[in-house]
């Protein structure tokens, strides 16, 4: 019995018309012989899960550079509760749950050491800029090897979600737009419930219309958010919110820039993180052969770029990983008879 095959039918028979069917998928890049049990987008999915970039989230930045307590966001929480809201749209409206989950979870494999910061720092001192979602492209493309080949090989329509989750092209499918939403109501609201934590923000400090309209609690926020975009995107060609919930969504998204991403107390750390990479791109510059041979090796035939090859070597490092290798390159060790 071919298990693929009764999912397929499955899905062609439950999903909505505006759904992407795994049967249709517009394939790979390389083909392959298909899974007798998973999906495409199933299979693209346990991809993800199993690579060592979607590991290395879990020390990598959200907001909080080097936070103390167990309880703030990583990047890999954030990403987990980006697929749990965007299966939930997924499901209420008959779209390809597998394909959002997929999308969702890979969304942010680009991401650097010190999240936003570190990118910031990539995208100016890099020759060629650096953008997070055009990276995340790049490490399932290319940097995520399989034993049998360069890259994951996953589906096109899984590749355009991670590339166009953010930025001005909408994604292909209206499962990739669901992340567009999810990763937005995620970030607001899990930022908040950090940024109070952290006693950056208090509770009394939201603006008052928006949690009067949207909730007083995250969770309430949340879901008033998730069954606005369920509400306004069923049954049609489109994931959007109603005209009112985008606004106080986005009015809350600025108070959160104004009193927390451009907070110093927030980035009090974002210099030093700034230096840290500066330091540590300039280094190997200037220092090429440092490099460990089996980064460099990997290139063999693909580049002969050395910043390329240096950009994906810092941006695929870890909070931790950075710090450390930072404090092996420029400061003097102990002297140990």
């Amino acid at each position: 019995m071919n298990f693929r095959i009764e999912t397929e039918k499955i899905e062609g028979a439950i999903l909505s018309e505006y759904a992407s069917l795994s049967k249709n998928s517009k394939g790979r890049a390389t083909d392959e012989e298909k899974c007798s049990i998973r999906t495409d987008f199933q299979r693209d999915r346990d991809r993800i899960i199993h690579s060592k970039a979607f590991r290395r989230l879990k020390h990598k930045t959200q907001v909080f550079i080097a936070p103390e307590g167990d309880h703030y966001r990583t990047r890999l929480t954030h990403t987990l509760e980006v697929s749990q809201i965007s299966r939930t749209i997924s499901r209420a409206l008959r779209l390809n749950e597998d394909l959002t989950e997929a999308i969702a979870l890979g969304h942010d494999l680009g991401h650097t050491p010190f999240g936003h910061t570190g990118e910031r720092v990539l995208d100016e001192i890099h020759e060629n800029g650096f953008k997070h979602n055009i990276q995340s492209l790049r490490v399932v493309d290319l940097l995520e090897s399989r034993k049998e080949s360069k890259g994951l090989n996953l589906t096109y329509e899984v590749r355009d979600g991670i590339l166009n989750h953010t930025g001005d092209i909408k994604p292909m499918t209206l499962e990739g737009q669901i992340i567009r939403a999810a990763d937005r109501i995620a970030y607001i609201n899990h930022d908040i419930d950090d940024s109070i934590r952290a006693k950056i923000i208090s509770e009394k400090m939201l603006p008052i219309d928006c949690t009067r309209v949207l909730g007083l609690s995250n969770g309430e926020r949340i879901n008033t958010m998730i069954k606005d975009v369920i509400l306004n995107s069923f049954n049609k060609n489109q994931i959007s919110m109603s005209e009112e919930i985008k606004f106080y969504t986005d009015k809350l998204r600025d108070f959160m820039f104004e009193n927390v991403y451009l907070n110093n107390k927030a980035k009090g750390e974002e210099g030093k993180a700034m230096r840290i990479i500066k330091l540590l791109f300039k280094y190997y510059v200037e220092n090429f052969n440092e490099l460990p041979f089996e980064h460099k090796q990997f290139y063999d035939g693909l580049t002969s770029n050395p910043e390329a090859i240096i950009c994906d070597y810092i941006a695929g490092m870890t909070d931790r990983y950075v710090i450390n290798k930072y404090l092996e390159i420029f400061v003097p060790k102990s002297w140990d008879q």
